[in-house]
């Protein structure tokens, strides 16, 4: 199983940016899909999560209200249309599959990771 993510790049402060994660290869168990991020010389943390079934979306407070996740079944392709950005938005941005429920929020509960894209907000 492969991921892959794009759109990443450079934008200014208060501008939107639109990110995708395309999964491709074998079939697997698609039970959701999630969006985390990592700053240089921080850990890894989550920023959104979606469930293929219900719908369900989940966001870090951090981003609630400036971050929308979205997801076409068809394509197999999710979706994290971030708005309003922030400097400290900044961050390599991974995008992630999980075949079972369990804790959205935590890395440990995806089996497939895409490579991940840079996007920099300058201030």
């Amino acid at each position: 199983v492969q991921l892959q993510a794009s759109g990443g790049g450079l934008v200014q402060a208060g501008g939107s940016m639109r990110l995708s994660c395309a999964a491709s290869g074998r079939t697997f168990r698609r039970y959701g899909m999630g969006w985390f991020r990592q700053a240089l010389g921080k850990e890894r943390e989550f920023v959104a999560a979606i469930i293929w079934s219900s719908g369900t979306t989940r966001y870090a407070d951090s981003v609630k209200g400036r971050f929308t996740i979205s997801g076409d079944n068809a394509k197999n392709t999710v979706y994290l249309q971030m708005n309003r950005l922030k400097p400290e938005d900044t961050a390599a941005y991974y995008c992630a599959a999980r075949s079972y429920s369990g804790t959205y929020y935590t890395t440990g509960s995806y089996d497939f990771w895409g490579q991940g894209t840079l996007v920099t907000v300058s201030s």
